[in-house]
């Protein structure tokens, strides 16, 4: 039987780490957890390519055997919404 595979995509920072260690917590021998902390970069790419063909636009997010968790899906900044909110207002 193939490992399933988690990969969590962070920023390096403690909300991600406290994710990150939850994650682990959570997953059962057969899941296979592999980390990419975009802030640190990886040697070959890997993760910034992974973020793009995933969709990733928060962080952390989480993608099970290759594709994006639903809860992960379709957030990060909303810009009409910080316009809305304020911004590029004087």
């Amino acid at each position: 039987m193939s490992k399933r595979k988690i990969e969590v995509f962070t920023a390096g920072c403690f909300i991600c780490d406290n994710a990150v260690e939850k994650i682990k917590e959570l997953a059962c021998p057969n899941c296979e957890v592999v980390v990419y902390d975009l802030n640190s970069k990886c040697e070959s790419n890997i993760c910034e390519e992974k973020a793009k063909e995933y969709g990733v636009r928060t962080l952390p997010s989480v993608a099970i055997d290759g594709e994006l968790a639903d809860c992960c899906n379709d957030k990060g900044i909303d810009f009409k919404a910080l316009q809305e909110a304020g911004l590029g207002k004087a």
